[in-house]
């Protein structure tokens, strides 16, 4: 059974940080691209960063490059997305996504920048 379960949103102060994990388990971790994406109320969902299976090649959305940073560790089988910085615009649903032979998405899990 395939599953990716997102943890660490919460409610944050502007400028705060947060870390977010996704664990992932029932395929092969190791031989899949990860991504987070985002979907903020009323708007369609983004992609936020993205990691590559081999290598550790990352990339990351304009709005979000120099603050959030995506790392992955294969022998827990979890990714992450530290966040820092954080701005009201950041408040989003959070989404964790794997890309390989199959393709899988987590629950998400809310995070909310506000004062």
């Amino acid at each position: 059974q395939v599953q990716l379960v997102e943890s660490g949103g919460g409610l944050v102060q502007p400028g705060g940080s947060l870390r977010l994990s996704c664990a992932a388990s029932g395929f092969t971790f190791s031989s899949y691209g990860m991504r987070w994406y985002r979907q903020a109320s009323g708007k369609e969902r983004e992609l936020v960063a993205a990691i590559a299976s081999v290598g550790g090649t990352t990339t990351y959305a304009d709005s979000v490059k120099g603050r959030f940073t995506i790392s992955r560790d294969n022998a827990k089988n979890t990714v992450y997305l530290q966040m820092n910085s954080l701005k009201p615009e950041d408040t989003a649903v959070y989404y964790c996504y794997a890309r390989g032979e199959y393709r899988y998405w987590g629950q998400g899990t809310q995070v909310t920048v506000s004062s």
